[in-house]
């Protein structure tokens, strides 16, 4: 991620004090473009404040807590979600033969701390901190943070964990242990999304497998317009049933 440079002054958020507005953010001719504000805390009316105006928290060792509005953002329609064939298939293998389990927050904990020790291509080290696992944590218990999990054979194999304020999915790491078992849980949400009819997962960062699976960037304007629109709508329950499958894999029949 970039480090906040020292040549241009941010503003810095004392406990409590309002966001500024989202398009007073870094633009592209500057070294860290997104970047909104510095300081403030990580508790959990900051946090709803911050997810429901389009803003994230992302900072590393050493840093003071960052917060983001990136423009333009990264966006997956559940409706446009590509699910690969082979990953469809896996899928169907696995439900028929009885070793595929979706669970969601049956250990949120757990699947934080092992997106925290995931590690990925470029970065040098996490910026899941202990800070932010406890504060997402917190998030979890206050209903609003939730796991999504992939179990195979009894076992946590992979899996996700994301945000949830009003009709708005907020997506934010993932990992895996066994081959595909995290694009299982992410496919597992979209199956959810579709069903609840939640039209929007935000995944923040641009990538080419983000958008290999229907990802499309959107202008931050726009984005902030849905999410003002999402949070006036009630948040569905977080359980996962099998029949969601069907969403996302219309052809497949329920094993007898």
């Amino acid at each position: 991620m970039s480090h906040a440079p020292p040549n241009r002054a941010l503003p810095w958020l004392e406990p409590g004090q309002p966001f500024p507005p989202v398009d007073t953010a870094w633009g592209p001719s500057d070294p860290a473009p997104g970047l909104l504000a510095a300081g403030g805390v990580l508790d959990v009316p900051s946090l709803i404040a911050a997810y429901s105006r389009g803003i994230f928290p992302w900072f590393s060792a050493g840093q003071p807590i960052l917060w983001w509005s990136t423009d333009p953002r990264m966006v997956l329609e559940p409706r446009a979600f590509r699910l690969h064939r082979s990953l469809r298939k896996t899928i169907q293998k696995m439900r028929i033969e009885g070793r595929l389990d979706i669970r969601f927050d049956h250990d949120f904990e757990r699947v934080i701390r092992a997106c925290a020790q995931t590690t990925r291509d470029g970065q040098d080290g996490t910026w899941i901190l202990p800070a932010m696992v406890q504060a997402y944590t917190r998030l979890h218990h206050a209903g609003i943070a939730h796991s999504v999990e992939t179990w195979i054979d009894g076992e946590l194999a992979g899996g996700l964990y994301c945000i949830n304020l009003g009709s708005m999915v907020y997506g934010e790491s993932m990992f895996s242990r066994q081959s595909d078992a995290s694009k299982m849980a992410l496919a597992a949400l979209v199956a959810f999304c579709r069903a609840k009819e939640l039209p929007l997962i935000d995944c923040q960062q641009n990538t080419p497998h983000l958008s290999s699976l229907g990802g499309q960037l959107m202008h931050r304007a726009d984005f902030c317009r849905h999410v003002g629109g999402a949070m006036s709508r009630p948040a569905p329950r977080w359980e996962f049933q099998p029949i969601y499958w069907q969403e996302v894999i219309p052809e497949h029949r329920r094993p007898v």
